[in-house]
């Protein structure tokens, strides 16, 4: 029975089971890796630890007090927390992708308007 539950759970969108705090967090960091320029290095690296979310998201959590004290610490614990779920990292990939599809749209709708 417990196999069901997993497959009702990867069978619902990510979009409906992440609060609008969640989101907006994901969106955030979303912005800041469109920003940097990096996206195929990010989506590449986020694709390769996704398997990985949940050693992960403990290792920040027991890395936390340490990482807190050279840095403010306000999105650390919720993102440890956020990226538990391997879901999330993709809700997250899938965000990034979306940003930089619009991007290439906008840019080829310049280009066409010449």
């Amino acid at each position: 029975m417990r196999w069901l539950k997993l497959i009702k759970e990867l069978e619902t969108p990510v979009e409906d089971s992440l609060s609008a705090e969640d989101q907006a967090f994901i969106d955030r960091i979303a912005n800041r890796i469109y920003d940097s320029g990096f996206v195929t290095a990010a989506v590449f690296a986020l694709e390769m630890v996704k398997p990985l979310a949940l050693l992960g998201s403990h290792s920040m959590i027991f890395f936390g007090p340490i990482v807190s004290a050279f840095i403010k610490a306000d999105g650390y614990y919720h993102a440890a927390e956020l990226f538990e779920e391997p879901r999330n990292v993709e809700a997250l990939i899938a965000k990034v992708e979306q940003l930089e599809e619009e991007n290439k749209n906008k840019q080829t709708e310049k280009h066409s308007e010449r």
